[in-house]
This record gives C-alpha cells, sequence and structure tokens, in this order.
C-alpha cells in the first residue's frame, strides 16, 4: 500500500480506537448512568471519579493511557518503517482527536490528558516521564485537573520536539506533540476561562468523606 494512505489509514485506525469512551461505558456499568450529564460532562477519568469514585477514575485513566500507548506501539511495529514515522505519529494524534471527539458519543469526549501521555510514552518512553510528573503535580499537589491536561499536554510535545531538533526521533512526532496541544487547548477552553476567572474547580482525589452524624 502506498504510504500516504496507509498512513492515513492509521490515523482513521486510530480515531476509531480512540472514540472508544472508556470513562462513559464504566460509569453506565457502575452508576447507570450517562456520564455527559455529570459535572463536566466530559468522559475522562476526572470526571469519572466525581460521577463514581476513586477506583473507577483511576481505571478509566488506565485504560484511555492504554489505548493510546498500545495502539502506537501496534502501528509502530508494523508500518513504521514504511512511513518514516508518520504512521504512528498520525495515529496518536488521531487517538487523542477520538478521545476528545468520539464519533459513538455525538463527538464528545474527554480532554486527551491520559491519552496524550500514552501517546507520548509509546513514542518516547524517557522524554514523557518529566510530563507525566509535572500532570501529576498539577492534579494532585495543585488540585486542577486541566492544568495536569495542560502541562502534560505541553511537556510531550516539548520532549518529542527536542528529539526530533537532536536528530534522535522523526520530525513527525513532534508534529503529533503539537497536534495533540492544540486538541487539548481546544477542548478546555472553557476550564481556562474558569483558571483566569480563579472560578475552576479543584479535585481533592484523597479527601476523605465527612463521616454521617449521629443524631
Amino acid at each position: 500500500m502506498n504510504a500516504i494512505l496507509l498512513t492515513l489509514a492509521c490515523s482513521v485506525a486510530g480515531y476509531l480506537i480512540g472514540s472508544i469512551p472508556f470513562g462513559w461505558i464504566i460509569v453506565k456499568v457502575v452508576k447507570g448512568v450517562d456520564l455527559r450529564t455529570i459535572g463536566s460532562g466530559r468522559t475522562g477519568g476526572t470526571n469519572v471519579f466525581r460521577a463514581a469514585g476513586r477506583v473507577p477514575g483511576f481505571l478509566t485513566a488506565f485504560l484511555d493511557i492504554f489505548k493510546g500507548a498500545i495502539t502506537v506501539l501496534v502501528v509502530r511495529n508494523l508500518f513504521g518503517a514504511q512511513t518514516g514515522g508518520w504512521a504512528e505519529a498520525l495515529a496518536g494524534l488521531g487517538i487523542v482527536l477520538g478521545h476528545n471527539f468520539s464519533i459513538f458519543l455525538g463527538f464528545k469526549g474527554g480532554a486527551g490528558g491520559a491519552t496524550a501521555i500514552g501517546t507520548g510514552a509509546a513514542l518516547w518512553l524517557v522524554g514523557t516521564i518529566p510530563a507525566l510528573l509535572a500532570g501529576l503535580f498539577m492534579l494532585f499537589i495543585i488540585g486542577f485537573a486541566s492544568l495536569a491536561t495542560i502541562f502534560a499536554a505541553y511537556g510531550v510535545a516539548v520532549a518529542l520536539t527536542a528529539a526530533a531538533l537532536s536528530g534522535a526521533m522523526p520530525v513527525s512526532y513532534a508534529v503529533s506533540g503539537w497536534g495533540i496541544v492544540v486538541l487539548v487547548m481546544l477542548a478546555l477552553r472553557p476550564n481556562i476561562e474558569r483558571l483566569m476567572n480563579g472560578t475552576e474547580r479543584r479535585v481533592e482525589v484523597f479527601k476523605r468523606k465527612p463521616a454521617p452524624t449521629e443524631e
């Protein structure tokens, strides 16, 4: 198959796999409700945490990371040499596009933080670790899921760009990284506005619920 057609096919496959709404499925099974009607309406781990608790939230985040990583790894192993790295790079971009605008949920979805980490880790694991740590710090210490997503996406893009400039990675990887940044920023426009206004909601993952008072 022509390299361009092969790359496009991998991009479409990435989009369809990214569109699998694990968070929506988990909340539907656990709570019997449509996650799009709860909280932010997004299908990522943070909103699942708010809707169904810690375990479903962490499971969603893991599955979103996994779908990004495994798809990129499979595409690279099968077609990377034939397309100069563009197949896996654009498959990764397609995964985040599908996650944020799922064809199965009326083009609704998440913000793409976990999938950005998953695709980034598959493209360059060592370079993605700082982005992951920055995202975790913003989530668990600062308490803003939106900032965690932004820091993770930018961290992956910067790492891939540095690797591409040094010649260690294909330029296509950097293109994918910055494409993901654009998708994340588009998805988080309301959150960015709230951050600027000081009204963004914090996430307190490990906060214990108050014990019920006795009457």
